[in-house]
């Protein structure tokens, strides 16, 4: 538990330290937002500060740090140390100043803002697959919710054991329209009311818990346990290893563990929020803010999966330590909350996928709507760009539905998409930082260094990931796991080259582009 406080204190001290030194090195300034100088009362609407900041942090957080951090927890106090650093030092960072990067270029989109810096070649590269991403995650959002309220529905009806389950379908029905309605409304007439409530559940339901924490003060390991054992682990109820996943921590940790960390998904969802902030001296509290918010709430649920695990929790609630998350977030909820708690674990596994999928389906039809040029105003247009996005939606969730691995198979492709667009992400950052012109030759003209470290651990993560995962997981290369490190060195060496290249070459040539300037 002491971990516990120290990580919270850490995030805290993280978003007033390194969130102000980010907000310095960015150079916010008073010119126009695109909430108004690009208002349309659709996608461009300026939203009070407060809101903007749920609906951001709903955004990015869904079940992200409920289910990544109870699955997280199972590789041991590693998890605390990932979700602390990689939030403040990634996360955070990757958050803040995509976000911003959106509010300067009127609100661009993801793809626009990498091809500004990365080039137009990329800027393709992550059109297509971006809007992949947002794809699964639509399908991923739509059964798993469904799933949960059909079981609620049968009212005792058992399941049919061969065919499709109608109360699932019927659900599944009512979510698919819902998001459609959802992509297409303005964002201040529908995410706009509904969003504060599900996120204001979200911080309650974190806070009870942690409340529940300080009350039991269970026994969980501590980070300090894992240098406690000859073998690297800590023998806690006769158990020798804290690491119960199975997997090796580097690099399964950093991609399990997502959303509390560091989250390619998030950089989709902030150019909806740059669209409706009023000042850029905003963006500290609502994307870094969010992110260390969401960081937070991957700490409690993490402390609350290691009860489960390490101290007997999985026992007392009559469950194997084997459950899934979902199974854990609503035994969890209903034992130590009561009755209010199961409605709160609800609202965790069935409201936060649901509003994670809708606003992942707006972001794919912004992305493309920017890329062609669409106008959004007019109703039938942002309709017309919706509908192929349904339609391919629709066949990967009769793919998900209709294979019994089709769920496994599609988030984990999402899993390892995911991380990898928080890499393009983070060299887009860098490659802004280091061309930026500035008079003097202070730390400022080095910043670029601070989002260089963790781009280049990123593109080490995921380099590796993708090269040893094996056919189990769907994905990945299947080379031997012990060749992890040596590949993640490889990759982190070679982009270090590749950005050195053309720092020294091509970075004075860029400052002429106008969106490189002050």
């Amino acid at each position: 538990m002491i971990s516990l406080i120290l990580s919270i204190c850490a995030l805290i001290l993280g978003y007033f330290l390194y969130g102000t030194l980010m907000a310095k090195i960015f150079r916010h300034d008073g010119r126009p937002t695109p909430a108004y100088s690009k208002q349309d009362g659709t996608d461009y609407v300026p939203m009070p500060t407060w809101k903007v900041f749920m609906i951001q942090l709903l955004n990015i957080a869904g079940t992200g740090p409920i289910f990544g951090a109870i699955m997280g927890a199972m590789f041991g106090p590693s998890s605390f140390l990932w979700i602390v650093f990689g939030c403040i030092f990634a996360g955070a960072v990757h958050d803040y100043l995509s976000g911003m990067l959106s509010v300067r270029l009127g609100g661009a989109s993801l793809p626009e803002i990498v091809g500004e810096y990365l080039g137009r070649g990329t800027r393709n590269v992550m059109l297509v697959f971006s809007v992949i991403m947002l794809l699964l995650v639509g399908a991923v959002f739509v059964f798993s919710p469904a799933s949960i309220l059909g079981g609620m529905a049968r009212f005792g009806i058992e399941k049919p054991a061969e065919g499709l389950d109608w109360a699932v379908m019927i659900w599944v029905g009512i979510i698919f329209v819902y998001y459609l309605v959802a992509t297409c409304v303005p964002i201040d007439k529908l995410i706009g009311k509904i969003y504060p409530v599900f996120a204001v559940a979200l911080i309650f339901m974190a806070l009870s818990l942690l409340v529940c924490l300080f009350v039991k003060w269970p026994h969980i390991p501590e980070i300090w346990d894992m240098f406690t054992s000859d073998k690297g682990g800590f023998d806690l109820g006769g158990r020798e290893s804290l690491n119960f996943s199975g997997k090796p921590i580097f690099p399964c940790l950093f991609i399990t563990i997502a959303c509390g960390a560091i989250s390619g998904f998030h950089a989709t969802q902030s150019p909806m929020m740059a669209r409706c902030l009023k000042n850029e001296k905003l963006g500290k509290p609502i994307f870094y803010g969010s992110m260390i918010t969401e960081g937070a709430i991957a700490l409690v649920w993490a402390a609350v999966a290691s009860w489960f695990i390490y101290d007997g929790g999985a026992e007392t609630l009559g469950l194997a330590t084997t459950a899934s998350a979902p199974v854990i977030v609503n035994a969890v909820s209903k034992s130590w909350l009561g009755v209010f708690g199961g409605i709160l674990a609800i609202l965790g596994v069935v409201a936060a996928p649901v509003t994670s999928g809708d606003t992942a389906l707006r972001s794919a039809r912004l992305i493309i709507a920017d890329a062609f040029k669409l106008d959004q105003k007019p109703v039938a247009m942002r309709f017309a760009v919706s509908i192929p996005i349904f339609v391919v939606t629709a066949l990967l969730l009769w793919y998900e539905i209709g294979n019994p691995a089709g769920f496994n198979t599609i988030w984990n492709y999402f899993g390892w998409a995911n991380q990898t667009l928080s890499v393009f992400t983070l060299w887009a950052i860098t490659v802004f930082l280091a061309a930026r012109p500035f008079a003097d030759e202070s730390f400022w003209k080095y910043s670029f260094i601070l989002t260089l470290i963790p781009a280049t651990f990123m593109t080490a993560v995921c380099s590796s990931f993708i090269l040893t995962a094996g056919s189990t997981i769907g994905v990945g290369f299947n080379l031997p796991a012990l060749w992890a490190p040596n590949l993640a060195i490889v990759a982190a060496l070679f982009s270090l080259v590749v950005f050195c290249l053309w720092y020294f070459r091509r970075a004075p040539k860029a400052k002429h582009l106008k969106n490189y300037k002050k």
